[in-house]
């Protein structure tokens, strides 16, 4: 076995003090962006299965109430229900297929 050469290690004569504190900010915005991602990443879940050919059934959470629509479209902001209405999406809080 090969002998590994010497390291000269200075002495420490004083004291050091290398400590930090850290602090955590959350902003909570963030979270409804996020929320927002996932209603859309549901959504169009929703118009991506192979059971949707042409409206799917879905329940929708909103800020006030609980409904039940039949869907047929949607545009970059809204809904469209077999009913010809429009649902705005950030209005939406949960879908879910039924």
């Amino acid at each position: 076995m090969k002998d590994l050469p010497k390291v000269y290690a200075n002495k420490i004569d004083e004291k050091i003090n290398n400590t930090q504190d850290f602090y955590y900010g959350n902003d909570r915005s963030s979270d409804k962006k996020q929320d927002s991602v996932t209603i859309i990443r549901k959504i169009n879940n929703i118009f991506a299965s192979p059971n949707h050919v042409y409206k799917s059934k879905v329940r929708i959470a909103l800020k006030d109430k609980t409904i039940e629509k039949t869907i047929v479209g949607k545009t970059s902001t809204n809904l469209i229900t077999f009913d010809g209405e429009l649902i705005k999406i950030i209005d939406i809080l949960d879908i879910n297929k039924i």
